[in-house]
């Protein structure tokens, strides 16, 4: 399959690998931005493939974990309303919230279905006009184009019945709020790919040169990641600190103009909440002045909800790479898949889950990789 088995070379690999050990000199720590890296990099064992001076940090970057308890909330609220079609991806559904989920609300009569595209959602609203669609936009800059053409579609077709509860958030506010954290050890970033084939990348050489760090876009299957460690720690052994793109097959500078102008018109930029990390400025999405009429937590007057997160839940420090998901206590005790106590457990891209999917219980090698470890065994 053109550009999935190429980047899944074992000979690249262990070329790209000796390079790695041939150029590490001393500890770094680099953090990868996005949650579908971090899948990719423990489902293939890459962290335990690297120099042992190198260690990956998992990021923030996996929506469904960033949404603020409080906003899960109020999707249950608006979901469990008569009246109410909720839709949503699949991966939402069984995200905690205080005393209940969305499979938990549909469990009780409220009409939550899963769609695969926002379009799917505005048909819904099309075909039900006695009823009031909802589609949960969460996500980061990747996902908010299609949420944004939704809205502009609802308004030019006069649908009063569509609304969105937005909760959309953006990368680089959340690299300065970690840059700028007491606690901080990250030297450089691989940054996602798909967020930059949107974005571009015109908003990380101010971030890279004034903290000083190395960012590399990269993208998803293993020589991707590889390769965007290896242009990394090569800025850090040379002090360089610079913007690097190692996703040029799907990243421009300019990102994608027309979806650019998209989000323009229908979105603008706000204070957000992330959830375990807390508070942090201009590093989200709201509706527009113009689309105001189109946002259900207005709509349903759910602005007054409230929240506090369980105290035995560590996903905060997971979110923001102060801890590994094994050293949280309940990981695999009281939290496991079926019993999540947050979302880095349930969400396809969370930190937790690929821990646990991957059986990194007590940090054993990664079974099941797609490249045989025995023939990217590293030259020491």
């Amino acid at each position: 399959m053109k550009y999935i088995d190429e980047f899944n070379d074992p000979q690249l690999a262990r070329r790209l690998l000796d390079e790695i050990h041939a150029t590490v000199t001393r500890p770094w720590a680099l953090m990868e931005v996005c949650g579908g890296q971090t899948h990719s990099i423990i489902r293939h064992g890459i962290d335990q493939l690297l120099p042992e001076k190198l260690e990956l940090i998992h990021g923030p970057g996996c929506p469904v974990c960033v949404t603020p308890l409080d906003v899960i909330d109020k999707a249950l609220e608006i979901a469990a309303r008569p009246g109410v079609i909720f839709c949503s991806f699949g991966d939402m559904l069984r995200v905690p919230g205080t005393d209940r989920d969305l499979f938990r609300v549909k469990g009780e009569g409220g009409d939550v279905r899963v769609v695969y595209s926002p379009l799917d959602a505005l048909r819904l609203a099309r075909e039900h006009p006695e009823k009031q669609v909802v589609f949960f936009a969460i996500g980061f800059e990747t996902t908010a184009p299609a949420n944004a053409m939704a809205v502009h579609q609802a308004r030019r077709l006069g649908l009063d019945n569509f609304s969105l509860l937005v909760s959309h958030v953006r990368v680089p506010p959340a690299v300065e709020a970690i840059m700028t954290a007491p606690a901080c050890r990250v030297q450089g970033f691989l940054a996602a790919g798909h967020v930059c084939s949107v974005m571009g990348t015109a908003e990380y050489p101010e971030l890279a040169a004034r903290h000083r760090v190395p960012i590399v876009v990269t993208g998803f299957e293993p020589l991707d990641i590889l390769e965007g460690v290896r242009r990394a720690v090569h800025q850090l052994e040379h002090g360089e600190h610079r913007v690097e793109n190692a996703y040029p097959r799907a990243v421009r500078e300019d990102g994608n103009p027309a979806a650019l102008r998209m989000l323009q018109e229908v979105f603008e930029v706000a204070d957000r909440n992330w959830r375990g990390i807390g508070r942090i400025p201009a590093s989200g999405w709201r509706l527009s002045d113009a689309y105001r009429a189109y946002d259900a937590e207005h709509r349903f007057d759910v602005t007054g909800i409230r929240t506090e997160e369980p105290a035995v839940c560590r996903a905060g420090e997971v979110l923001q790479g102060l801890i590994k998901p094994t050293e949280c206590a309940a990981f695999g005790a009281a939290c496991t898949p079926r019993t999540p106590l947050g979302a880095t457990m349930v969400s396809s891209e969370g930190a937790c889950a690929a821990y646990y999917l991957y059986r990194r219980m007590n940090g054993a090698p990664a079974p099941g990789s797609r490249i045989p470890q025995e023939e990217m065994n590293p030259v020491g």
